[in-house]
């Protein structure tokens, strides 16, 4: 994913750029129509993606799949599909703060349009702390676990149950479960600050709406 990491990192650093000098890199184009038009439809747009997958995989598919996955099975299938949801929404979450920034520059925004703006940033901020830190983290952890379970003949079944039995005569699988438990639950933390930054802002989108 070298390719997605170089084009969040351009994101990243345009959305900065919008942030602290919209004059200096806006120069020129001024605030045409159009320009809001784009703005209001990439922020919306990108807000949505983000705030429906951070929905989707953190109530319901991570759940079901858990439910019916052999864990093992679910784990592989987590190790492949967090890095691709994390830079989903890290990208969308990235372009989110530079269409509101642009839209709402600093010097000129309003109190709740300021809140507004760090809401944004700081959902996109707990989304790179899991796309680069956690995630990885959390994989090579499972990944270790899994070793060790395959050696203790378990890790098959549907369920945590197994886990939890063998673990309390095996100080080597104990001793995984809670260095994963830690970083898996910060990985967690991390994700759901990040929805319920996403979810303050859709407050203050529907206040904005005319039905």
């Amino acid at each position: 994913m070298g390719w997605a990491a170089r084009f969040l990192t351009a994101v990243s650093f345009l959305a900065a750029g919008v942030l602290f000098a919209p004059d200096a890199l806006l120069s020129g184009s001024g605030h045409s129509g159009a320009g809001v038009a784009a703005a209001r439809l990439a922020h919306i747009l990108c807000f949505a993606t983000a705030w429906g997958a951070a929905l989707w995989v953190t109530f319901i598919g991570g759940i079901v799949m858990f439910k019916y996955l052999p864990r093992h099975q679910f784990g592989s299938l987590q190790g492949k599909m967090f890095p691709a949801y994390f830079m989903l929404i890290s990208v969308c979450s990235a372009i989110s703060v530079a269409a509101f920034a642009y839209l709402h520059p600093w010097k000129t925004a309003s109190t709740i349009e300021r809140y507004q703006l760090g809401f944004l940033i700081a959902a996109l901020g707990f989304d790179l702390s899991n796309l680069l830190v956690f995630t990885p983290m959390t994989i090579e952890m499972m990944m270790r676990r899994h070793k060790i379970e395959k050696d203790l003949g378990i890790g098959g079944e549907v369920g945590f149950s197994k886990n939890t039995e063998v673990a309390k005569t095996s100080p080597a699988l104990a001793a995984m479960n809670k260095k994963f438990g830690m970083i898996h639950g910060l990985s967690s933390l991390a994700n759901i600050m990040a929805f319920g930054s996403l979810a303050m802002h859709s407050w203050y989108l529907a206040s904005k709406l005319q039905i």
